[in-house]
């Protein structure tokens, strides 16, 4: 077997729909790929948003093994109560100093060690701290340990998260965007060293908008009055993902999308 780490990224889990598909197609995709590490973005994993211990808990039973978040990780107040607590979870490293839970950490596998760095874009999104220069001050800390650095940049602009991508390039392992919930078709390796592509899209429900009720998110543009989202429940239910193939100095020797239908 090779000695690259093998990494399964899945994009953004929306709803009861996306946890369906992962627990239906995840387990043949692990017998397929055998990755050695699974990571998937949950922030809207519980009804859309944010995430439960319960959800969390179907997805790690499911196969999922760690998991990085975005904007909507604080949707769901009960987050609170573990997000200090659950070695794998992340929330973005920029959000300001005193916010609980951890942006960054070191993941041990077989093979050796992964950090992984979750950041949040600000481009249409909140003023957070700066996306790019936090990046620069986690990535030293995590090179005393390893070169396998995986970041999920979630963020709105295909702009921003192409600036990152760049920025990063020949620095980390993989810059994976999330939050847009549309799978691009722009995967490849930056100065043959950094995987990249600008949204792995979502695990949902791919006949609704970005996971949601298709109807209500029509009222909403037709009408311009409130109306609460909820996420589709639809059966065209699709697990968009990208696996990578990364040696143990830290290149990316391999970044493929890989989509499952349920």
């Amino acid at each position: 077997m090779s000695e690259n780490i093998r990494i399964l990224f899945i994009g953004d889990i929306v709803g009861r729909a996306g946890r369906a598909g992962i627990m239906r197609v995840l387990p043949e995709m692990k017998k397929a790929l055998l990755p050695d590490l699974v990571i998937a973005n949950c922030e809207n994993a519980a009804g859309g948003f944010g995430a439960t211990q319960e959800a969390l808990k179907e997805l790690e039973n499911a196969g999922v093994d760690f998991f990085t978040s975005g904007n909507h990780i604080w949707d769901k107040k009960e987050v609170l109560k573990i997000i200090g607590e659950k070695k794998n979870l992340l929330r973005p490293a920029n959000y300001p100093d005193g916010v609980p839970g951890n942006g960054w950490r070191i993941v041990e596998i077989d093979k050796g060690k992964v950090g992984i760095i979750n950041l949040a874009g600000r481009v249409f999104m909140e003023p957070l701290d700066c996306p790019f220069r936090k990046a620069k001050e986690i990535i030293p800390e995590i090179k005393k340990e390893t070169n396998v650095i995986i970041v999920d940049f979630h963020a709105e602009a295909t702009s921003e998260k192409m600036a990152m991508g760049l920025y990063l390039a020949g620095e980390v392992s993989a810059v994976i965007g999330t939050h847009t919930h549309v799978q691009t078709s722009d995967e490849r390796i930056l100065e043959g060293w950094t995987g990249y592509i600008t949204d792995v899209g979502m695990a949902g429900d791919v006949n609704s908008v970005i996971g949601m009720d298709a109807s209500i998110a029509i009222e909403r543009f037709l009408f311009h009055i409130p109306k609460k989202f909820r996420p589709s429940e639809g059966k065209s239910i699709e697990v968009q993902s990208v696996f990578l193939e990364i040696s143990k100095d830290g290149a990316c020797k391999r970044i493929e999308r890989v989509n499952r239908k349920t």
